[in-house]
């Protein structure tokens, strides 16, 4: 599949090949997708999540007051559950999150979600990504060039210092490389601005 490239004006640079085979069956890797995407928020999760039992927490293991003649309830322990300030039952501990998936899948899943966000036309291809400066208007200039007013990941084949400065400022735009880019990104924002170099390696990626 050959797609049009622009520049950062918005004018048009040719064509070039996408470089790995679409899915076309609307079924194929839908299944991987989701792995994919469950797998990535699930990463994401801290799991550090932490409740102390009565053993860890800090208090003098003196019976608070005799067995009989209070009137008072039996109690052999201020660390108690049932007390205030006392340990925790079956509370949350530190965890992993993280769930594992081949790296067939991966592919499998980035492939076919970069075939669907092709087919909607929602994939832009730019000759080049490299700015003057590194301003925050220029960039915002550029996007308005290229007529893109929705959330968009920029996808270079390598970071650029004026392109991650003026990028950082804007809420509604990521940027990744083509080495790094996953499902979750391709899926989650409403436009895929690449670069030519980006998408080389992206197809390189996805054919082997």
């Amino acid at each position: 599949m050959n797609v049009s490239v622009k520049d950062l004006k918005g004018a048009a640079q040719g064509e070039v090949e996408v470089g790995f085979e679409l899915i076309e069956d609307e079924v194929k890797g839908q299944q991987a997708v989701h792995d994919a995407v469950v797998a990535h928020m699930a990463a994401v999760r801290t799991g550090t999540a932490c409740a102390k039992t009565r053993g860890e927490v800090a208090a003098t293991k003196k019976k608070p007051w005799r067995q009989k003649g209070t009137g008072r309830a039996r109690a052999g322990s201020t660390v108690s559950p049932i007390w205030v300030g006392g340990g925790v039952v079956h509370g949350p501990r530190p965890r992993d999150f993280s769930k594992k998936i081949n790296k067939s899948t991966k592919k499998l899943a980035l492939r076919k979600a970069l075939s669907e966000r092709l087919k909607m036309e929602d994939v832009i291809v730019i000759d080049d990504m490299k700015l003057e400066s590194p301003k925050t208007k220029e960039f915002v200039g550029a996007l308005e060039a290229l007529d893109i007013n929705d959330q968009t990941v920029l996808v270079v084949a390598e970071t650029e210092r004026n392109l991650a400065l003026a990028v950082r400022n804007i809420p509604y735009v990521g940027l990744t490389t083509g080495d790094e880019l996953d499902t979750y990104n391709t899926l989650k924002f409403d436009k895929l601005l690449i670069s030519k170099g980006a998408l080389e390696t992206v197809g390189k990626r996805l054919s082997k």
